[in-house]
């Protein structure tokens, strides 16, 4: 389904990086199939002027969600390297909203809006509405859905252009997202 965008809307795209889809260090399984419907919503969101966010994980060498540090996960991507870069066929915009999070080495953030100034950097656009995809539906995507839900954002939840690491994880996320006040499309 191609977005139908209005003003007061954006566009935000979480964690598409290499290390999240298939082959990747942490790849989660048809990852990399949420890229031609983003693309689809950022060719829509161009035509519509509405502003594009991509987030990222940017994690130091000795990030304290890694396995090696105590941390829950595989150590993944660690700034300045090709498994932290943005998947090579995701066609972002030149004038695209970078966020990058997880780049202290004693923090892990999740949300695309937890401490990176990004609720306010909306408000100051004038959004209202949000239309979020990305990696991972169960944790980075989730975190952020909520959150915004919390900042007080109305959010649409585009759901084929989102996968789970974990299919049981994935269902719980749409339940608590669809609780939370997202709508799911």
């Amino acid at each position: 389904m191609r977005p139908s965008f209005s003003r007061g809307d954006a566009l935000i795209i979480v964690d598409v990086q290499n290390d999240f889809c298939p082959g990747g260090a942490l790849g989660v399984k048809d990852g990399d199939a949420v890229v031609p419907v983003l693309n689809e919503a950022i060719e829509a969101a161009v035509e519509a002027g509405i502003p594009i966010v991509a987030s990222r994980d940017w994690h130091p060498e000795k990030h304290c969600s890694f396995e090696e540090q105590g941390g829950p996960w595989p150590h993944h991507c660690e700034q300045e390297t090709t498994g932290a870069d943005f998947h090579p066929d995701l066609a972002l915009p030149a004038d695209y909203h970078l966020v990058s999070k997880g780049e202290f080495e004693d923090q892990d953030q999740y949300s695309a809006l937890d401490g990176t100034g990004l609720a306010d950097w909306l408000r100051h656009q004038g959004v209202k509405r949000l239309w979020i995809g990305g990696l991972a539906q169960d944790v980075c995507v989730r975190a952020t859905v909520l959150d915004a839900c919390k900042a007080g954002f109305k959010v649409i939840l585009m759901r084929d252009a989102t996968r789970a690491v974990d299919p049981d994880g994935g269902r719980r996320a749409l339940d608590e997202m669809k609780a939370a006040g997202a709508e799911l499309v």
